[in-house]
């Protein structure tokens, strides 16, 4: 469901760009986000309907359809600022390096990993006047390689001191 939210939003935005002259320019932005430009009404906007879905998953549930809806509702808003590729490398990079983890380690470890590449990638895209969308999906893509070889490491080492 992931990979058909992602391809209906990147071709959405083609064909909802198709016959505007600034069409390029807004494709750039829908796919690529405008992490650096987000204006203070935007993120308010955006917290507000984020704490919507944050009470409506506690007390709804968030099972089956309801999950799909809230998630659905979740990531429209998301695009609309850090990008379709953002969004994506988000939910799925950290979530694919932490799944043989407990659930509260992996969620430490990809929060951690998350905020980490989210903060390095601000940080080189200011450096070195790159886009900072692609910036971050790179350096989680690093990140996730790194954190990966590191935990077979650990899992290797205390196999072996165990037995």
């Amino acid at each position: 469901l992931i990979g058909i939210s992602f391809v209906l939003a990147a071709s959405g935005g083609l064909l909802l760009s198709a016959n505007n002259p600034h069409g390029a320019e807004h494709l750039q932005e829908l796919l690529t986000g405008q992490l650096l430009w987000v204006r203070w009404q935007q993120l308010q906007w955006m917290a507000a309907l984020y704490t919507v879905i944050l009470l409506l998953w506690t007390f709804m549930g968030h099972e089956g359809r309801k999950f799909y809806v809230l998630f659905s509702l979740a990531v429209t808003v998301s695009v609309q600022v850090v990008g379709v590729y953002l969004v994506f490398a988000s939910l799925i990079i950290p979530a694919l390096i932490v799944r043989q983890l407990p659930n509260k380690k992996g969620l430490i470890i990809g929060y951690l990993v998350g905020s980490l590449a989210y903060g390095g990638g601000l940080l080189i895209s200011s450096l070195y006047d790159l886009p900072a969308g692609p910036v971050v999906v790179w350096l989680l893509a690093v990140m996730a390689v790194k954190v990966h070889i590191m935990l077979s490491w650990l899992l290797k080492k205390s196999v072996q001191a165990r037995g």
